[in-house]
């Protein structure tokens, strides 16, 4: 009787085995930091997991510890300029269906209050270094630099008393993300980070 029943177990182990490796064929399987992965079956039978990676660039005259500090930066301000852009989004829609200047005005003012109350502890954790990544980023997710969004969103007026606050502390919420020039690794981290490599 045990023999039977070490022999069931063997069969079952096999008939699992070889239907594992049937189902594998052609099966897409997600691979952190590769565009694509595929199992693909070779000549000898043999079942082969093939990956294609994501782009590393080389570049000459990277300080490995400013590159490590501006990966930190990335993990710790990147979600927020996500959500600044998803919350710039909702606002548009929300003024969109307000007729009355007043109305708008009120709405505004009232998110605005929230997302202070809200977003302020974080901002005081912040260091300097990392609030010029945050507007940077804020810039690359909404395609508008955070002055622009302050003077359509409030006014003129209040988006140059926030610029004058921001150089102040050594920033600029004019500045603009250039993911070909000068922020060329800030892009590459941006991606790895959404890759999941980070």
């Amino acid at each position: 009787m045990k023999r039977y029943l070490i022999l069931l177990a063997m069969v079952v182990v096999m008939l699992f085995a070889a239907t594992t490796d049937a189902s594998a064929q052609g099966r897409r399987q997600r691979v952190y930091g590769a565009s694509a992965a595929r199992w693909t079956k070779q000549q000898s039978g043999d079942s082969v997991l093939c990956i294609t990676l994501l782009p590393v660039k080389i570049r000459a005259g990277v300080n490995l510890q400013e590159h490590e500090r501006m990966v930190r930066a990335v993990k710790k301000v990147y979600p927020l300029a996500v959500d600044a852009a998803r919350r710039l989004e909702e606002l548009d829609k929300e003024l969109e269906k307000l007729d009355l200047k007043k109305d708008r005005r009120a709405y505004t003012r009232a998110v605005e209050d929230a997302i202070k109350e809200e977003i302020t502890p974080m901002l005081w954790k912040m260091t300097r270094y990392e609030g010029k990544i945050l507007i940077k980023l804020i810039d690359r997710e909404t395609d508008h630099t955070v002055f622009s969004i302050v003077k359509d969103i409030r006014s003129g007026f209040t988006a140059g008393f926030y610029q004058a606050i921001a150089v102040l502390f050594g920033a600029n919420l004019k500045i603009e993300y250039d993911p070909e020039g000068e922020d060329a690794i800030l892009e590459q981290i941006v991606r790895y980070y959404n890759a999941g490599l980070l």
